[in-house]
């Protein structure tokens, strides 16, 4: 079984842990109805994507 050597040093074990941080995905603005979407995504609101119409929304009555 593996055993380190000598113990990590704070400073060590931070620095590895410098890139453990969760990032804030993007959002862009959809072209057709202005609604929060990932980018090259097609729009959940609209199901727009690049101007056209890919996904039919179903509408509610």
């Amino acid at each position: 079984m593996a055993v380190p050597q000598s113990k990590t040093s704070r400073s060590r074990r931070d620095m590895r842990r410098a890139h453990d941080f969760l990032t804030v995905t993007n959002r862009s603005m959809c072209a057709q109805c202005g609604a929060a979407k990932l980018p090259h995504h097609v729009c959940p609101e609209c199901g727009f994507y690049k101007g056209r119409e890919v996904v039919k929304k179903a509408v509610e009555a």
